[in-house]
């Protein structure tokens, strides 16, 4: 049931739209929070008085003389506000001495007076008239030259009442807008993450029904998202590694049977001809060596190919170029060549695993061997970063290097019959450690090299 779930909860398009909602949720709540403490708080008073005034400035009406008469048609609409509630609200215009040119119905007790009155400044300013706090705000006008000061007041509890009584009608627009919002948002969020997501699943369909019988398959990305186009392209990438793996895998598989069914049949021949004595015994126990050693590569190479086979440590690798020489030195001494190895740096360590770095300089040195002349020597030189291995052999043409590390090639000039793996698994083995192994002309002979940097 919980595996089931999962998808469900890790759904890109159901992610997209829940930070939606508690976006819009988390902005709703800002704005009520904000409008609580505005709406609480004399600011928003102050605030609305200084637009009030702003306003009323531009309802001043003036006579030919330049001498202010009184509000115009829309500042007539509003005074029956001042004349109704001449204790808790009240206008008036000064001079630039401070006289008052015009007053509401309120007159002039409803202003304060005293040290710092008019306060002809522009700006807000507070007092009590009645023992009730008022706020007040001044705006200049000018008029053919003179300045004029229009002042507008109200009690603190007249704009309260106003605001709470607003409050509740700004909390039912929030609320209409932020469902509206909420609904309209949310459901194109949906239809475009359904529709834009679709590619993905066509994507994904056609990435399920990708075999090993349909490896050529690519996935398209015309439709795809630009964002989601790089994930698809590396897919697309791994799925070209993976089918020229499976075409080389193939192909190994191919050729195996092929080596593995000559002797096979020779063995079958020579046991229905029923031949009697040691020549006809040594020829099948050599037919059954030379399977029992393409078998053992093959297992070796099929090891070499899996980098979690490998254990990896600090090497010394002059130390394991002795041990691989003293391995192989009776086979030298039957080829009558001379193993040498030297190094130009003492202490030279790789991070490597022992075994693989072992069987590594073992098949070079073993094909070296079955390359070189007798009386001549394989000299394996230990590098700062890297190695050498080299015989005085007739080598390969320019042409025959690519094909060194192929599997099941073999060079003309070798001694014995081998399966033609040992490069392969020399360059499985550098590739699974990070090398470089490749192979040039030593005019004369073959030289391999092995590039590396060393352990610090």
């Amino acid at each position: 049931m919980h595996s089931a779930k999962m998808p469900r909860l890790n759904s890109l398009r159901l992610k997209v739209l829940l930070a939606f909602v508690a976006g819009t949720v988390l902005s709703i709540t800002l704005l009520v929070v904000a409008a609580v403490v505005v709406l609480q708080g004399p600011m928003l008073a102050r605030m609305d008085l200084a637009g009030l005034a702003e306003d009323m400035v531009g309802k001043v009406r003036f006579d030919g003389s330049g001498q202010p008469v009184g509000l115009d048609a829309d500042g007539d609409k509003l005074a029956w506000v001042f004349d109704s509630l001449q204790r808790e609200t009240a206008y008036r215009l000064l001079d630039e001495a401070g006289n008052a040119a015009l007053l509401s119905a309120a007159g002039a007790p409803f202003w304060p007076v005293g040290e710092g009155q008019p306060r002809l400044a522009r700006g807000r300013f507070d007092f009590e008239h009645r023992g009730l706090a008022m706020h007040g705000a001044t705006e200049p006008v000018v008029h053919k030259g003179h300045t004029w000061y229009f002042q507008v007041a109200a009690s603190t509890r007249l704009m309260t009442l106003l605001h709470r009584v607003a409050l509740p009608l700004v909390g039912a627009g929030i609320t209409v807008f932020s469902l509206v919002l909420l609904v309209s948002f949310g459901v194109c969020a949906y239809v475009t993450l359904r529709y834009t997501l679709k590619p993905l699943r066509e994507v994904s369909e056609s990435a399920a029904a990708i075999s090993p019988r349909s490896l050529h398959a690519r996935l398209q990305t015309q439709a795809v998202p630009a964002e989601i186009v790089p994930l698809v392209d590396s897919f697309n990438r791994v799925l070209e590694r993976l089918e020229r793996g499976y075409r080389v895998q193939q192909e190994f598989l191919g050729n195996a049977a092929h080596e593995l069914k000559t002797p096979l049949a020779l063995i079958r021949a020579q046991i229905e001809v029923g031949g009697e004595g040691a020549q006809h015994r040594d020829a099948l126990l050599a037919d059954v060596a030379y399977m029992t050693r393409q078998v053992q590569q093959l297992l070796l190479l099929a090891e070499a190919s899996e980098t979690h086979n490998y254990q990896f440590g600090t090497v010394r690798v002059q130390e394991m170029a002795d041990e691989a020489a003293a391995y192989l030195q009776r086979m030298a001494e039957a080829a009558d060549v001379r193993l040498v190895v030297s190094a130009d740096v003492d202490g030279v360590a790789w991070w490597a695993d022992r075994g693989a770095l072992f069987t590594l300089l073992k098949n070079l040195l073993e094909n070296a061997i079955q390359h070189a002349p007798p009386q001549t020597e394989v000299r394996v030189e230990v590098l700062r970063d890297g190695l050498t291995v080299r015989d005085w052999g007739p080598g390969v043409d320019g042409a025959q290097l690519p094909l060194l590390f192929e599997r099941f090639w073999r060079g003309a000039h070798r001694r014995d019959h081998g399966a033609g793996l040992g490069l392969a698994i020399c360059q499985e083995i550098a590739q699974a450690h990070g090398w470089q192994l490749s192979a040039e002309r030593a005019e004369p002979g073959l030289r391999f090299r092995l590039s590396h940097a060393p352990v610090p």
